[in-house]
């Protein structure tokens, strides 16, 4: 079975359902609970290269964080954005799925089965 890093907030419904996902599939991740213990910018960068995303991409657009700091706005560096999500891990769209050299944001939580083929 492929080892699958999962970060995930198990307060957030998506993420949980991500997770039964993968356990219905037999698989056990390894569960990155990032707004607990959040990830480093190096540690950051990682998966958002694995998906081809720029830092804006992931930013839950929804949180009041978003929001009230202006990240929508275009002048933002990468640097920028990548030190606001480990500053407040809260704006990282969750879940995240790593497996190997991929990744895939679990919006729709199924979507994290791609990972397995």
């Amino acid at each position: 079975m492929p080892q699958i890093t999962l970060y995930h907030n198990l307060g957030c419904a998506k993420s949980r359902e991500a997770l039964a996902w993968l356990e219905h599939a037999g698989i056990v991740p390894v569960g990155r609970l990032y707004i607990k213990s959040p990830p480093a910018e190096a540690e950051l960068k990682h998966p958002l290269a694995m998906l081809g995303m720029t830092a804006h991409e992931p930013l839950r657009t929804s949180e009041p964080a978003y929001r009230e700091l202006h990240r929508a706005n275009p002048a933002l560096s990468e640097a920028q954005l990548i030190k606001a999500m480990v500053e407040d891990p809260r704006l990282i769209q969750r879940p995240i799925a790593v497996c190997g050299k991929h990744a895939v944001v679990g919006r729709p939580p199924e979507a994290i089965l791609e990972l397995l083929s």
